[in-house]
C-alpha cells in the first residue's frame, strides 16, 4: 500500500514544495549577498514548459517598500507576456540609523552598494527560476525612481530598458554638478565613468502623473536626502523629470516621457504606461 506523502490523485500532477513556491507570488527569500535584504518573485505559469529563458522586469519599491504591492498588480501582465517580476526588498533603517528611509536610492550607504546587491539578487533568483539574467527591464517609481535612473548611469549593459517613475531628486548627467545632483566625481566614486554609448543603447521611459505636483517631501534642506542645489530644476516632480527627460535627450538617449493625465503621485496610477513600454521592450527583442 502507498504512503500517503507518495499518493495523488489520478490525473493530478505531484508536487513539490520548491515547484509550489516558486511559482505564481512566491515567498519573500533572503539574499544571499546580504541577508538583511531580500526579494520576492512572480513567477508565470508558463515557466515550467519554457524553452529558453523568460525576460525578467525588476520592479524597484521606494521609500514605502511597497514592493509585493507592485509584484501583484503586475501578476495579469506576468501571465500574459510569460515575463518574471521580481521585487527585491531593502528595508528602511539599514545600518547605524535606526529611522534612516532612503539608503539605496543613492547606489550606496555605509559599505552596501545597493547597484551590486540588485545583481546578485538577480542571479540569485536565476538559480530557482530560469530568467534571462544577462539583460532585464528596470522600473521604479519615486524612491525607486531615484534608484532606476542611477542605476542607469552604472549598469546600462544589463538593461533592456528603464522605466523612471516621478523621481523626487534627480541625477542629471552633467560633469559641472557635484554627485548626486550632476555627475561629477562619478568615475572616483564608483570606479568607472559614465558610459554614454552605451546609455544611448538603452530605451528609456519616464512617466509622472500631471497632478504630481505637490513640494513637502522633496523640498526639505537640511534632511539626510537633501543637497543645495535640488531645487535648481524644478520644484515638482513634474518639473524636475521633464529636465531629465531634456537633459537625456540634449545627449542623444532615446527617451519618451509620459505625463499621465489627473494622476497624483501614486506609483499604481502610472503602471499602464509601465506595462506598455515593458511589453514593447520585451516584444523587440
Amino acid at each position: 500500500m502507498s504512503s500517503p506523502s507518495t499518493t495523488t490523485p489520478k490525473g493530478s500532477r505531484t508536487k513539490s514544495t520548491a515547484d509550489f513556491y516558486v511559482t505564481g507570488a512566491t515567498t519573500q527569500f533572503a539574499s544571499r549577498y546580504d541577508q538583511r535584504l531580500s526579494y520576492c518573485l512572480y513567477v508565470p505559469a508558463a515557466h515550467r514548459a519554457a524553452e529558453r529563458p523568460l525576460p525578467l522586469l525588476v520592479i524597484q519599491h521606494g521609500t514605502g517598500r511597497t514592493g509585493p504591492q507592485y509584484r501583484d498588480a503586475l501578476a495579469d501582465f506576468a501571465e500574459e507576456h510569460g515575463i518574471v517580476v521580481l521585487a527585491p526588498l531593502f528595508p528602511a533603517g539599514l545600518g547605524s540609523d535606526p529611522d534612516d528611509l532612503h539608503n539605496f536610492k543613492f547606489m550606496e550607504h555605509e559599505g552596501v552598494r545597493f547597484d551590486l546587491a540588485l545583481l546578485a539578487i538577480v542571479e540569485e533568483a536565476a538559480e530557482r527560476v530560469r530568467i534571462d539574467t544577462s539583460r532585464f527591464v528596470l522600473h521604479g517609481f519615486s524612491g525607486g525612481g531615484q534608484f532606476a535612473h542611477r542605476f542607469l548611469l552604472l549598469h546600462p549593459d544589463r538593461l533592456a530598458g528603464v522605466s523612471i517613475g516621478a523621481p523626487g531628486r534627480v541625477t542629471l548627467i552633467d560633469p559641472e554638478r557635484e554627485w548626486w545632483l550632476g555627475t561629477r566625481g562619478f568615475a572616483e566614486r564608483f570606479g568607472k565613468p559614465v558610459d554614454l554609448d552605451r546609455i544611448r543603447e538603452v530605451p528609456v521611459h519616464l512617466v509622472v502623473g500631471s497632478e504630481d505636483t505637490e513640494t513637502w517631501e522633496i523640498n526639505n534642506p537640511g534632511d539626510t536626502n537633501w543637497m543645495d542645489g535640488a531645487d535648481a530644476v524644478g520644484r515638482t516632480r513634474v518639473e524636475r523629470i521633464t529636465a531629465l527627460y531634456e537633459n537625456y535627450r540634449s545627449l542623444g538617449i532615446d527617451a519618451r516621457l509620459d505625463i499621465v493625465p489627473g494622476v497624483a503621485h501614486n506609483g499604481m496610477g502610472v503602471l499602464d504606461e509601465v506595462r506598455a513600454f515593458t511589453a514593447g521592450v520585451f516584444e523587440g527583442r
